[in-house]
């Protein structure tokens, strides 16, 4: 159908992409750990609203220009590096709250509009996530295919659908899971250190990239 193959393989292989770490997922634990699972969520939703425009961006070209345009994924590509870091320092730079018999949350606390767009961000502005997809994608279309774009966008929802799966299932883990655990407030604060540590090491990754890496 659409000359779509090995869908099979391509499902096995969007999981296991979508399972591997990234500052989306460290994006969904955070969340999820210091405001409940709504939060995480939120995150993951609106990852799943950047993912959209990816794949949307790829079906009608537009990463290919970004793929080709030195400039273009220059630009994109600081500005989701300046993002990520911005994200890390203000982890590593949050205070510890003045009550101290409440549970220790370094993290300011968002809307949940206001973490979907902070997921949306961290997703949309991240260019090798476009460029994944113009490389990935095309591999399980048929080089005859009748409806090219029609293909992407099928398999990108499948990948998307996928990924909300896993994303939205994280999101629950982890608040359940900090729940339990209900962490001191050192542990806490050095935990929040080291996700903060995560994303400026992203940023600076994303950063030094460039559109062959």
């Amino acid at each position: 159908m659409l000359g779509i193959h090995d869908l099979g393989l391509f499902i096995v292989s969007g999981l296991l992409l979508n399972i591997a770490p990234g500052p989306d997922s460290i994006l969904i634990m955070t969340r999820s750990a210091t405001q409940g699972w709504r939060a995480g969520c939120a995150a993951a939703l609106g990852i799943g609203a950047g993912t959209c425009v990816h794949v949307l961006a790829a079906a009608l070209g537009l990463s290919a220009l970004l793929a080709g345009s030195a400039m273009a994924f220059t630009v994109v590509k600081w500005i989701g590096a300046a993002y990520l870091v911005y994200i890390g320092l203000a982890m590593l730079l949050a205070r510890r709250g003045t009550d101290a018999a409440a549970p220790v949350q370094t993290i300011a606390s968002l809307p949940l509009r206001k973490v979907f767009a902070q997921g949306f961000l961290t997703n949309v502005l991240n260019p090798k996530v476009a460029l994944f997809f113009l490389a990935f994608v095309p591999q399980f279309i048929a080089p005859d295919a009748p409806h090219k774009a029609l293909a992407f966008l099928a398999l990108g929802a499948i990948f998307n659908l996928n990924g909300m799966l896993w994303c939205n299932g994280l999101a629950v883990f982890t608040a359940l899971a900090s729940r339990r655990l209900n962490l001191g407030g050192a542990v806490s604060r050095w935990l929040n250190r080291g996700i903060g540590a995560l994303f400026l090491s992203f940023g600076v990754k994303l950063a030094l990239s460039d559109a062959r890496s």
